[in-house]
C-alpha cells in the first residue's frame, strides 16, 4: 500500500504487515529489512520502508500497573491517547508528551519525544525504566540501566533501527485535575521572548508561538504560553464538582485537501497578524483544560489535509544555548525573507540532553516550522540546515524529510556508539533499516 508520514511526503508503496503477538518469527528474513511503525505520526520518512513496514498497533495492550508508584508497563502499540482515557481519571498523567496524543509508547520511545517540560523534566525516555526488545537473531532483550544498558541507551531515539520495541515500562505522576493554570504572555522581539523563557524556568511548561513573518524591529514576536498543573483547592467553582474530568468530546474534520493557493505569504501574514492579535487581547491567567493546552491541533481531526494534496514538511532544529539568539534569529530572518511563512512555527527551551545515543534534545531552544511542499520548498529547508549546523545544531530526525548524512553525522556527536550497537543488535548488513536511515546512509 501507499505510504508516507504525517506530512505526506515522501509517499512510498510499501508491504505492510500487522504484529499481533510478540512472536517475530518469519518476518525475520535476512531477504529484506523491516521498520516497525507506530500511527505514523513521524512527518517524514522514518517509518517507511518498502520491503516491510511492520505497523504494532494490534500490540495494544496494558499489562500492568502499580497505583502507589504510578509505574504502567504497556505493549509498544498503546497511543498515548488511551494512556491519558485511562489514566487521567484516576489521577495520574505522563512525564512527558509531544505535541499530539495520538502517538504510540514505541513511537515515543523510538523519537524519545520532548514535550513543554523539557527543561525541567527531559524528554521521554528519562523517565522509561526498561523495554522489551526483538533483535536481528530472533532473541528477545529486556533492556534498563541495568541490563543491555548500552542498547537501551540506544534504542531510546534510536528510530527504531536496534530492533522492535514490543513493550515499555515507565511511570506516570500523580496530578490533583485535569486543569492547567495558563498564562500567555505577548513579548515584542526574539530578545524579550528569550529572556521570558529564562525567568520562566520555575514553570513545568512552556512553549511559544512565532510570527515567523515578522522582520526588523518585531523579528522574533511572539505569544509565549506557560501553565502547571492545578490542585484541587484552586480551581474555581464551576470546575470543583469534576476535577479530573475527561477529555471533552467533539473534532472538527478536515474533509478534503485544501488548495494549495490558499497557502501564501498574504493569507499567512494576516493570519499570523490576526492570532498575534487574539493573544495580546487574551493574555493573562485562566484555568483550560489539559487537552488544549497540549494538544491544541488535534481538535482538528485531517489537518494535515490543510496543507494540499503535495503535503508539508516541517523543520524543526535545536542550537546550543549561547548560540541561539543569533541562529533562531538568522533562520527566522531566511524564512521571512522568503516568503514561505509557517502557520505553526514553535519555539520551546530545552533542558541537557539525555542518555539516548541519537536524542534529538540539547540545552538550548529548538524551532519548529511547517511549510507546504512547493518548488522552493526543499531548497529553503537545505539553507535553513546550513544555518543550523553552523551554529551547532542538529535536525529532529522524527521531522526531518532532507538532510544530509554529512550534516547529520555533524550534529549527532555519539553516532558512533549508536553505530557500534546497532551493528550488534541489527545485525550487518542492518535488519532494521528505514528510508530515513537509507538516505542518511546510517
Amino acid at each position: 500500500m501507499k505510504l508516507s508520514g504525517w506530512g505526506r511526503y515522501p509517499v512510498l508503496d510499501c508491504r505492510m504487515e500487522r504484529l499481533r503477538d510478540h512472536n517475530l518469527h518469519g518476518m525475520l528474513d535476512r531477504r529484506h529489512t523491516l521498520i516497525a511503525r507506530g500511527n505514523g505520526r513521524s512527518y517524514g520518512d522514518a517509518a517507511l520502508n518498502p520491503d516491510l513496514t511492520l505497523s504494532m498497533l494490534a500490540m495494544d495492550r496494558m499489562q500492568a500497573f502499580d497505583a502507589e508508584t504510578g509505574r504502567l508497563t504497556c505493549e509498544a502499540g498503546v497511543l498515548l491517547a488511551d494512556v491519558l482515557d485511562t489514566f487521567v481519571p484516576r489521577g495520574w498523567f505522563p512525564p512527558v508528551v509531544p505535541g499530539t496524543k495520538f502517538v504510540t509508547v514505541g513511537g515515543m520511545i523510538a523519537a524519545d519525544v520532548h514535550g513543554k517540560n523539557h527543561h525541567r523534566d527531559g524528554s521521554f525516555g528519562a523517565h522509561v525504566e526498561s523495554l522489551t526488545l526483538v533483535t536481528a537473531d530472533g532473541k528477545v532483550r529486556e533492556c534498563s540501566r541495568s541490563e543491555h544498558v548500552d542498547l537501551f541507551r540506544a534504542t531510546i531515539g534510536g528510530m527504531g533501527l536496534t530492533g522492535v520495541i514490543l513493550s515499555a515500562n515507565f511511570r506516570l505522576k500523580p496530578i490533583e485535575t485535569a486543569f492547567v493554570m495558563a498564562e500567555t504572555v505577548p513579548t515584542r522581539d526574539l530578545d524579550e521572548t528569550m529572556a521570558l523563557f529564562e525567568a520562566s524556568r520555575d514553570w513545568p511548561y512552556s512553549v511559544a508561538w512565532i510570527d515567523c513573518l515578522a522582520r526588523g524591529a518585531r523579528l522574533g514576536r511572539s505569544l509565549v504560553s506557560r501553565g502547571t498543573f492545578m490542585a484541587c483547592g484552586s480551581l474555581p467553582s464551576r470546575l470543583v464538582r469534576e476535577p479530573l474530568c475527561p477529555a471533552p468530546v467533539g473534532r472538527l474534520m478536515v474533509p478534503f485537501d485544501a488548495p494549495s493557493v490558499l497557502l501564501n505569504r498574504a493569507s499567512i501574514g494576516l493570519y499570523n497578524a490576526l492570532y498575534y492579535r487574539r493573544g495580546q487581547v487574551r493574555g493573562g491567567a485562566r484555568p483550560i483544560h489539559f487537552n488544549p493546552f497540549f494538544f491544541p491541533l488535534d481538535r482538528i481531526e485531517a489537518w494535515n489535509r490543510l496543507y494540499g494534496r503535495r503535503g508539508f514538511v516541517q523543520y524543526q532544529c535545536v542550537l546550543p544555548r549561547a548560540k541561539s539568539p543569533a541562529g533562531i534569529a538568522a533562520l527566522l530572518e531566511r524564512v521571512a525573507a522568503t516568503g514561505q511563512g509557517s502557520f505553526l512555527a514553535v519555539l520551546k527551551l530545552l533542558g541537557p540532553a539525555g542518555e539516548g545515543m541519537m536524542s534529538f534534545p540539547m540545552e538550548g531552544y529548538t524551532l519548529a516550522l511547517d511549510f507546504p511542499m512547493r518548488n522552493g520548498t526543499l531548497a529553503l529547508l537545505d539553507a535553513l540546515d546550513e544555518i543550523t549546523h553552523r551554529h551547532g545544531g542538529r535536525v529532529y530526525l522524527a521531522k526531518d524529510a532532507c538532510c544530509t548524512p554529512e550534516r547529520m553525522r555533524e550534529g549527532y556527536p555519539r553516532l558512533g556508539a549508536f553505530e557500534a550497537v546497532r551493528a550488534e543488535a541489527a545485525g550487518a548488513p542492518p535488519m532494521f533499516a528505514s528510508e530515513l536511515s537509507r538516505r542518511l546512509t546510517l
